[in-house]
């Protein structure tokens, strides 16, 4: 029940902040212009609910020569593709904001594991022992409250699984509240890395 509730609440807020924000959308679109040549949107195929793929929207945070489809952590030196307004996108979580789109278009969730790109074999299959792939990706998700990119792939799996047993209008409130928290602290971004916090631990 809650499912076809979750889906309600999706479409209305996310075309109440996109009308917001349209203001933004504007100003971050005519930055990521001036700043570097190429498109203002970063497209990229994403796995969705059921593992199907979808087109993910991005505001652009990178050169146009960045390898496409590989995920940050495993690019030499992340920190040289990424543009100066790209930078300031990625900390402030900006870049996201078009995913309000996919939100409308019924391909993401406000809350929900975030999409896995679709060669992330490792990602995937993790997520499937937990049933994380038979939901709709998020804009957040319990995960990214809990560590975001300094999560190992197995720990970051096993927090979608628990979302996944625990969804509830209360439950994405928390996590809702908790991700506006984390992005006004700049917390969990890590380029280039991931299982820092695991890391850490060992040293």
């Amino acid at each position: 029940m809650y499912k076809i509730v979750k889906r309600m609440i999706d479409l209305i807020l996310s075309l109440f902040a996109a009308a917001v924000l349209s203001p933004v959308f504007l100003l971050t679109a005519a930055a990521v212009k001036i700043d570097s040549k190429g498109p203002v949107l970063f497209v990229q195929k994403r796995v969705g609910k059921d593992k199907k793929l979808f087109d993910m929207f991005k505001f652009r945070t990178m050169r146009t020569d960045t390898p496409h489809d590989m995920p940050t952590h495993l690019l030499s030196d992340p920190e040289a593709y990424i543009t100066k307004v790209g930078k300031f996108l990625r900390k402030s979580s900006l870049d996201e904001l078009p995913q309000l789109f996919n939100i409308i278009k019924g391909d993401m969730s406000i809350v929900g594991p975030r999409p896995a790109l679709w060669n992330q074999d490792d990602l995937i299959a993790e997520r499937d022992k937990y049933g994380a792939n038979a939901i709709r990706p998020g804009l957040t998700g319990w995960a990214q409250v809990n560590g975001r990119d300094e999560l190992e792939i197995p720990i970051k799996a096993a927090y979608d699984g628990e979302y996944v047993k625990k969804m509830s209008l209360p439950f994405d409130i928390k996590c809702i509240v908790e991700t506006a928290l984390q992005v006004l602290k700049h917390e969990g971004v890590v380029e280039g890395g991931t299982g820092v916090l695991n890391a850490a631990a060992k040293d």
